[in-house]
């Protein structure tokens, strides 16, 4: 949610905002006509409060004057007392309307202030999804016809070490689900445990948070926008699967106020995630690269506003240490504006090389969500001076299963294919230096 006072005061850097994004700028206009409206309907409904109480103020000493009266003047007395009371009757259902308008006024704009993203952070690079900018390319690929022979992909691979099972995996869900078995379940888990040994070396909090979650969590993290069709809705039970444990750790501190000494709060959630996958049709339904669910490791930061730039370049900085220790080809890009997510003034995603592909794939992302999910969720701090303000949102992913495991047995191959374990997961694998297909 933006903040109101900046929609009314800067519509222009609003509608640029939306423009950048490919988003609908003429929103602005009607968020601000609503609001404009509402605040008079507000300031009508305000205005008929205070003479309903002024009236209210006469009729209980009339109402006495005439308890008192004698009979010559009862009869003027009860005139007055009548025309009070009819009065008050008339202006309790001009109250009454009043109030229904200004509430029915203040919803519609609560749905229209969901069409309203983020602002977009200036430095990020506008345009659509190949409009990215390249922050640095770490590692090379590997010359596989210079080491003489044609590399494998993942799902032979995995199909050959008995690690990967998506023909079950169909039989048992449908398409896009898959098992992972022996080695690949094993893998899963040493690069879980991996992550959180990162993550609380460097002071993060572990949480296992709930996969199911409320609508207001969900439409307050920003998935119930441009999102909605890849999100699983439990209809009788009107609950959400998450895709992402953000969206569980970002309702975590909903409606608290967060003393400012507390922040920076670091957490890192494991998490199912579940994701339908609805606009994909078609793309990548070979292997797990795209899937409906699976697990992640997810950090997420609650910080003063004016530190969140310097806490997203700490998430990306963790992201890169993980990455760094699994020996894989990566680059870091800056995401374009149209490519963001409703709640992201700011974007870097981490793309593996996949050999077979010849190609970056996305394997991890930090967003800078500065005070929009925290607007939604109510989620603010006190400082020092004892004023309250919402808090910045950020969250990062260490890793995110399948597509990490596509990259390490891709890149990590040798011409029998077998699969080398990089030093830093080989304690989390039994001291094991190769995966190899069982005999």
């Amino acid at each position: 949610m933006l903040d109101p006072r900046t929609v009314r005061t800067e519509p222009d850097a609003v509608r640029a905002s939306q423009t950048a994004r490919g988003a609908d700028p003429t929103v602005v206009d009607r968020y601000l006509d609503l609001d404009r409206s509402r605040r008079e309907a507000i300031a009508a409904f305000e205005e008929l409060r205070a003479r309903q109480k002024q009236l209210g103020r006469r009729i209980g000493p009339a109402q006495g004057a005439l308890k008192r009266a004698d009979a010559a003047d009862r009869d003027q007395l009860q005139r007055e007392v009548d025309a009070l009371l009819s009065e008050a009757a008339g202006l309790a259902d001009e109250v009454k309307a009043a109030e229904a308008r200004s509430a029915a006024l203040q919803s519609e704009l609560d749905e229209v202030a969901l069409d309203l993203d983020n602002l977009v952070d200036p430095a990020a690079p506008v345009g659509g999804e190949e409009d990215f900018t390249v922050i640095t390319e770490v590692g090379e690929a590997r010359d596989f016809a210079a080491e003489g022979f044609e590399p494998r992909d993942h799902l032979e691979l995995g199909s050959r070490l008995r690690a990967i099972d998506v023909e079950r995996g169909a039989k048992v869900s449908g398409s896009r689900f898959f098992y992972l078995t022996g080695d690949g379940a094993l893998l899963e888990l040493a690069l879980l445990n991996l992550a959180m040994s990162l993550a609380t070396r460097n002071g993060l909090t572990p949480v296992i948070p709930p996969a199911l979650v409320n609508p207001a969590a969900m439409a307050a993290t920003g998935f119930l926008g441009q999102a909605a069709e890849n999100v699983y809705h439990l209809q009788d039970d009107d609950m959400y699967l998450v895709g992402t444990a953000e969206v569980p750790l970002a309702g975590y501190h909903a409606d608290e106020i967060l003393p400012a000494e507390d922040l920076p709060l670091h957490y890192v959630g494991f998490s199912p995630c579940f994701r339908r996958e609805a606009g994909s049709h078609g793309k990548d339904t070979r292997g797990i690269i795209r899937v409906h669910q699976f697990d992640k490791v997810e950090m997420f930061t609650y910080c003063d506003p004016a530190d969140a730039v310097a806490e997203h370049d700490r998430l990306l900085s963790w992201e890169r240490e993980f990455l760094d220790q699994l020996e894989i080809p990566y680059r870091v890009i800056d995401v374009a504006t149209g490519d963001l997510g409703a709640s992201a003034a700011r974007k870097f995603d981490i793309e593996a090389w996949i050999p077979t592909q010849g190609r970056y794939r996305e394997v991890t992302s930090t967003s800078n969500c500065t005070t929009f999910q925290s607007r939604r969720l109510n989620t603010r701090f006190r400082a020092a001076d004892g004023t309250v303000a919402p808090v910045a949102t950020l969250n990062g992913t260490l890793v995110a299963m399948p597509r990490v495991i596509v990259a390490l047995l891709e890149n990590h191959q040798d011409a029998n294919g077998d699969v080398r374990v990089p030093a830093a997961l080989q304690p989390f694998l039994g001291g094991r230096e190769w995966l190899r297909a069982p005999q």
